[in-house]
């Protein structure tokens, strides 16, 4: 159950997962650009502790280092593969 306070409403998971807006992102979340167009994403930030995705990010660390040019976590991987993760993280 739970209560609901006036004017705040919460946002579900596939509503945040991709955003256009460069600048917003929620509290509690990260930008994250992935794949060969540099797709951005809006991922929660429990995630990082999550052993799929430090995987992930040693991986693209260990070929690509930390240059994040574009604001957000670049990782280099293919766009697919890294909403596979996602979906993944998503369902635990």
């Amino acid at each position: 159950m739970g209560f609901r306070l006036p004017g705040i409403r919460r946002a579900s998971f596939s509503a945040n997962l991709t955003s256009s807006k460069c600048g917003e992102v929620p509290k509690g979340y990260l930008a994250v650009y992935a794949g060969e167009k540099m797709k951005r994403f809006v991922i929660p930030i429990a995630y990082l502790n999550q052993p799929s995705f430090q995987d992930l990010l040693s991986q693209a660390e260990e070929e690509f280092g930390y240059d994040h040019p574009m604001g957000g976590l670049t990782i280099h991987c293919a766009e697919d593969a890294f909403e596979n993760i996602i979906s993944r993280l998503n369902r635990c």
